[in-house]
């Protein structure tokens, strides 16, 4: 049975990666026998199972990571080692390891992994990939989105009637009645740069102040812990989640759901390679089953949203009611993301 391994967090700002050489991956071949996973790729499998262990660094939680992960392992017979923590400290414990030219870890599938440095992850082409919409590839090839994480707001249905909904972000400063019952995850710097980007920063700014005035949200920690916190009523409304998350609390039976408006920021959940990977084989043999038809409709038993065009949503027809606003990807370079964050986190300080 699968195991998550214990994962200790550290803190690190500022660091800066010292380079490596590049290397490619040759491009994955795509043929198998019919009798196996269309993710599978016979040379691959060989190594991996040659390798016979695959390290995980993951932001997945354990309910939802430890069962998918089993169905690599089955498949494969590679033994699948699963690393859970945050964003953060993901990306805190790569750029230690790196700097100690540690061999520790895979894999890694979060979301901020397009913020890692090139050097830090492999080069490579998957050949389920191409079945992807084409903002989840990276135009580098050393990412690829494996869930879609569409911005928009939730809200509890048992505290706010659909029919009381904001159909702007200008709205929310006709609810004074929330003030207090709103909440915001602390690493929302994507919404903030998709609200700048659709208003302009000057009236982006201006917004969210008086947002912020009117209604003090909360800052939570965690995109998950929120749409839990908003289905169990102790938040009334989150001024912006991931909506799979919130899928995933209504498909729970909670009583939650989200709305739509402009603009609808996207970012993705996201696998890399690490260029200095212990079983490399593994690795990519794992990328490529993450971007799988079968891995996605896995994920979407839980409400996560796929980027491949051959599988549909749980509940159906989701990105279809996204797409009817103005989506704006939000994924931006590591320089950027900080400054915005810096932004994000002055706009929300407790006054």
């Amino acid at each position: 049975m699968l195991r998550p391994a214990k994962l200790t967090c550290a803190i690190v700002s500022g660091l800066l990666l010292a380079g490596v050489p590049n290397f490619a991956a040759p491009s994955l071949a795509q043929s198998q026998p019919s009798s196996q996973p269309s993710w599978i790729v016979p040379d691959l499998l060989a190594g991996a199972k040659s390798e016979g262990e695959l390290i995980v660094y993951g932001s997945m939680n354990e309910e939802e990571a430890l069962p998918f992960w089993q169905l690599f392992q089955d498949a494969s017979g590679v033994k699948v080692s699963y690393v859970r923590s945050s964003d953060a400290n993901i990306l805190a414990r790569i750029a230690i390891e790196y700097r100690a030219h540690q061999r520790s870890w895979d894999l890694v599938a979060t979301t901020p992994v397009y913020r890692l440095p090139d050097e830090v992850l492999l080069q490579f082409e998957p050949p389920e990939a191409k079945s992807l919409i084409p903002q989840a590839r990276a135009p580098n090839r050393r990412w690829y989105g494996v869930y879609g994480n569409y911005n928009s707001p939730a809200y509890n249905t048992n505290f706010v009637k659909k029919a009381d909904l904001p159909k702007s972000y200008e709205q929310f400063l006709d609810h004074k009645e929330w003030a207090g019952r709103v909440a915001i995850d602390a690493t929302d710097s994507e919404w903030l740069s998709g609200i700048f980007t659709h208003y302009g920063e000057e009236r982006g700014r201006k917004l969210v102040q008086d947002i912020v005035a009117t209604l003090k949200p909360v800052v939570v920690d965690g995109h998950l812990v929120l749409a839990r916190s908003v289905g169990s009523g102790e938040y009334w409304v989150a001024l912006n989640n991931y909506t799979g998350l919130t899928i995933n609390v209504l498909l729970s039976g909670a009583p939650t759901d989200f709305w739509a408006l402009d603009p609808v920021g996207l970012a993705f959940g996201s696998v890399g390679v690490a260029n200095q990977a212990p079983h490399p084989k593994a690795a990519q043999l794992a990328a490529n089953f993450m971007l799988s038809r079968e891995a996605e409709q896995f994920l979407t038993k839980k409400g996560r949203l796929p980027t491949r065009t051959d599988v549909e949503t749980n509940p159906p027809g989701v990105i279809d009611m996204l797409q009817q606003k103005k989506v704006i990807v939000t994924i931006s370079s590591a320089e950027q993301q900080k400054k915005m964050q810096t932004t994000f986190n002055e706009l929300f300080r407790p006054r």
